[in-house]
């Protein structure tokens, strides 16, 4: 086994490898290296959306994603469209860029013929707003002002071919 080669300071360890010409192994991060790889080469097929920091409470953002979730794209974009909450509007922005970003990364397929569907909706609490609502005889209400995280989901319901 090769003796490592101390670089002084807060450094990695290296070891230098002859038999594999001269290519470093780095000891410490290469599992964690590794896996960051693997995670990158899987979100090459997934194909999702982010909306964060939406100033809408997570409750009402929530019946309108579980609305459109399973659904087709075509029937999801729809329903946002004639739906009365206020939610719709920011959701259905948010699948738009989520039908672009399939676009980006399957060039030269159309939507039609994927089949795409709303795989999942992911909506988590964001960052609270504390203020204050005076109240009889000089007390005072907290108000939270609640925002919320989205995550959209696309798959496809037949697996398209690269």
């Amino acid at each position: 086994m090769p003796q490592p080669e101390y670089s002084g300071g807060m450094q990695e360890t290296k070891i230098k490898l002859e038999d594999k010409g001269k290519k470093e192994l780095h000891i410490m991060g290469a599992r964690k290296h590794n896996s960051a790889a693997q995670l990158k080469e899987a979100k090459k097929k997934i194909y999702f959306a982010k909306l964060n920091n939406c100033p809408t409470s997570p409750r009402k953002m929530r019946l309108v994603g579980d609305m459109i979730s399973g659904v087709n794209v075509e029937q999801a974009l729809h329903m946002l469209k004639h739906s009365p909450k206020e939610a719709a509007i920011r959701m259905s922005k948010l699948l738009r860029s989520a039908i672009a970003n399939w676009e980006a990364k399957n060039e030269g397929q159309r939507i039609e013929g994927s089949n795409l569907y709303v795989k999942t909706v992911a909506v988590d609490s964001a960052r609270m707003l504390k203020r204050i609502q005076p109240a009889p005889q000089g007390r005072a209400h907290r108000v939270r002002k609640r925002s919320n995280h989205v995550t959209i989901v696309l798959d496809s319901r037949t697996e398209v071919k690269n």
